[in-house]
Formats: C-alpha cells, structure tokens, sequence
C-alpha cells in the first residue's frame, strides 16, 4: 500500500519535471498558473543539480538528471 503510493507520487513527480522542462520552451505557458506551480515543486530540486551541472551550449540537463535519480530511487526501494 505505502509502496504504490510513493511509487505514484514519485511518478506524478516526474510528470511535473517533464512539462516544467517542456513548457520552459514556450514562453505563453512559462507565464501560466500551472507552470507557476510546476516551478514551485520542481526548481528546489533542480538548483543543487545546475550548480553542479551548469548548462551545456544553453541545453540544460538538470531535469534529465533528476529523472534518472528518482529512477534510480524507485529501483533502489523497489518500487
């Protein structure tokens, strides 16, 4: 039980690291209430990983790399 929900949650999260990523490319949705709040979850987990990482030629790779780290949890607790 709490497996499949941590496992959700951890899902849901990567949803919301995916359309931040993507809609940091359109500025009408950067302006919008859900990116605002996409950026509330999602850009205190990116800062540790881009002041590591910088961008490389303007591509950041910060969200790739926390996918891959909750990832790497899920498999870590086998979920």
């Amino acid at each position: 039980m709490i497996k499949g929900i941590l496992s959700l949650l951890l899902n849901l999260l990567i949803l919301v690291i995916v359309f931040h990523a993507l809609a940091s490319w359109f500025p009408s949705l950067r302006n919008s209430k859900l990116y605002a709040f996409a950026d509330r979850i999602v850009s205190p987990m990116l800062e540790p990983i881009r002041s590591v990482i910088k961008p490389i030629n303007g591509l950041d790779f910060s969200p790739m790399i926390l996918i891959f780290l909750i990832y790497l949890i899920k498999y870590l607790l086998k979920l």
